[in-house]
């Protein structure tokens, strides 16, 4: 019997979503726990990779159980969250269809990366401190030549195992937000002081938003133009672009599924 599972991470904890020998992952903690559970192997498939210290907030995953295994999918869900750690959290598991499938059925995924401006010890953690000023609407110029179906092996990390670098963008836009403790408590905070990048495509490659969003930079402080980006896209490499930004304030925000 195949099963969906609905869940959010605190990527601090990890080294990203895919399993690895020695170091910590999201998949290693999630198929040790089915592995307590159910007393065998238990394979857990997601919806994409995410990189070491990258977050993720509904995130979709499934895996399989032999029909055997008599556990319902609601105390699944109690039992895994009883196990896993608190940096790892199951919203939800459901019996789903048997050809379901987290990643190949995902039609688009959606990326958003926190920026704030001003010291604020209840962002730190999960968004980026910039300590120069941006032109948002700079920034916005480039990120519209990103939108439509492109070769971005100009974002992708070297030493990826793509079999293509083609992906499609269909939103990319920077925006102001006021976070909800500055709104509850009324503490200082200007327009502007905390800013958001949301992007959506029908896949990513490797490290490809965190290079975005430096090179996004690059243009905010006024050392390229916005033409740039699209410069990149025709004909550029990896070394070309702007540096990749940290994980920590990147978040996988969601697919969209078939």
């Amino acid at each position: 019997m195949r099963y969906k599972i609905r869940l959010s991470y605190d990527g601090s904890a990890f080294c990203g979503w895919q399993i690895q020998p020695k170091d910590r992952t999201v998949q290693g903690d999630l198929e040790k726990a089915l592995q307590t559970l159910t007393g065998m192997p238990v394979q857990v498939t997601g919806a994409g990779r995410t990189d070491t210290e990258v977050n993720a907030i509904n995130y979709i995953a499934h895996f399989e159980l032999p029909d055997e295994v008599r556990i319902e999918a609601a105390q699944l869900c109690y039992k895994l969250n009883a196990i896993l750690p608190r940096e790892l959290a199951v919203h939800e598991v459901s019996v789903t269809e048997d050809e379901f499938h987290a990643r190949f059925d995902a039609r688009s995924r959606e990326y958003h990366y926190f920026i704030h401006f001003t010291k604020d010890p209840f962002c730190e953690r999960f968004s980026y401190r910039m300590r120069y000023p941006l032109d948002i609407a700079k920034m916005n110029e480039a990120a519209a030549y990103l939108l439509g179906e492109h070769d971005f092996r100009c974002f992708e990390k070297t030493g990826g195992n793509n079999t293509t670098s083609i992906c499609k963008i269909t939103e990319a836009s920077w925006s102001t937000y006021r976070p909800t403790h500055v709104e509850m408590m009324g503490m200082e905070c200007s327009e502007g002081d905390y800013i958001v990048f949301r992007i959506k495509a029908n896949r990513f490659l490797r490290n490809m938003v965190r290079a975005i969003v430096g090179s996004l930079i690059e243009v905010g402080r006024g050392k390229r133009q916005p033409e740039w980006i699209k410069c990149l896209i025709e004909d550029g490499s990896r070394s070309d672009a702007g540096s990749s930004v940290p994980g920590k304030a990147l978040f996988f925000s969601g697919a969209l599924y078939k």
